[in-house]
């Protein structure tokens, strides 16, 4: 990890210093855990009393906790927001030289815009357009006629299927595949004949996909994942699914098809979406929801039943199979009520 001198990062980060702008920062560590020559950060109140025990040489804070501070500080308006832009300062993510790899396997009408990486292995097929600064990794498939936007990175094995447009500075982690043929077969008799998925993906700008997620491609209109729309690991993003700009989805997300999610949504992990339905601007659906019908109203939303001792969540699983019959009888309670 680079080091950096306090004052310069204060000043790269907009930050007010406290303390001595001399010190060699060398990396940034957890509050509990950092060193001296180490940098950490604050943003969450519950922990302001491992202040007093910090050995770090300088901490990321707002003003109303630095009278805590024993250390050197950088105050801020918002620490976790800083510590993000810190980190993007400070990472050690290993940049590849602008080549390409003696074993990659390049169609002579592709076209590579300026310093293009393409790592050992990869495959890039005809028709195939790639943007300045755009980085392939080993083992990677970049089908007919897809387009990849200036500054986006494909880690190693990423596989992108043909007719995919993906825009400019994304970032898709290894093991993702874009384009595959959507879940769609006709019933004969019992025989299920396949049909053919003739839609693309279309992605956005600055969106960035984690680890094994796969999105398929539509049946005859697009997939299409807006602007600023970050996806964790091992999410199933099904055909014809609408993202907006800037949507949050956590990992092991499942959505089906023909979905349409708003814009500045926010996803937990292990949800699952049912197709055909639409969910709104700003809203945040809780860890393992299961949304069955659309949502009309920003707001929160939750379904899933938090972890219980075995024996109360028996008690609660007894008492909702029989949920029905419980009904009835407050109801025939309600109506001998009633005469009397």
């Amino acid at each position: 990890m680079p080091s950096i001198r306090l004052a310069d990062l204060a000043q790269q980060l907009d930050a007010q210093l406290h303390g001595d702008g001399e010190i060699m920062i060398t990396g940034i560590a957890s509050i509990g855990n950092a060193k001296s020559g180490q940098i950490t950060f604050l943003s969450d109140n519950r922990f302001r009393s491992k202040l007093s025990s910090c050995q770090a040489s300088a901490v990321i804070l707002t003003e109303d906790n630095l009278p805590l501070c024993i250390s050197s500080a950088l105050v801020v308006t918002n620490a976790y927001l800083t510590y993000a832009r810190m980190a993007q300062l400070m990472d050690t993510t290993p940049k590849p030289t602008a080549n390409i790899g003696e074993r990659a396997v390049i169609s002579p009408d592709a076209k590579q815009g300026q310093q293009v990486s393409i790592g050992a292995n990869a495959v890039i097929e005809s028709g195939v357009i790639l943007g300045d600064n755009v980085i392939i990794g080993p083992g990677c498939f970049i089908g007919k006629n897809t387009c990849i936007g200036a500054g986006t990175r494909l880690w190693a094995n990423v596989t992108i299927y043909h007719d995919i447009s993906i825009g400019e500075r994304c970032l898709i982690q290894s093991g993702t595949i874009i384009g595959s043929d959507g879940f769609g077969y006709a019933n004969d008799c019992g025989a299920w004949i396949k049909i053919p998925q003739l839609g693309r993906v279309i992605i956005g700008d600055r969106v960035e996909i984690g680890a094994c997620t796969t999105i398929d491609r539509g049946a005859l209109e697009d997939t299409c994942i807006g602007h600023g729309v970050i996806i964790d690991n091992q999410c199933q993003i099904a055909h014809n699914v609408v993202i907006g700009d800037n949507t949050a989805i956590a990992g092991g997300v499942v959505m089906a098809g023909s979905l349409t999610i708003g814009r500045s949504c926010m996803i937990g992990g292990a949800s699952v979406i049912n197709g055909h339905i639409t969910i709104c601007d700003k809203v945040t659906v809780g860890g393992m929801g299961m949304v069955m019908r659309s949502i009309t109203e920003p707001g929160v939303y939750s379904s899933g039943i938090p972890l219980q001792p075995n024996k109360k969540w028996r008690q609660t699983a007894a008492l909702v199979m029989n949920i029905g019959d419980i009904s009835k009888r407050i109801k025939a309670i309600e109506r001998k009520l009633e005469k009397n």
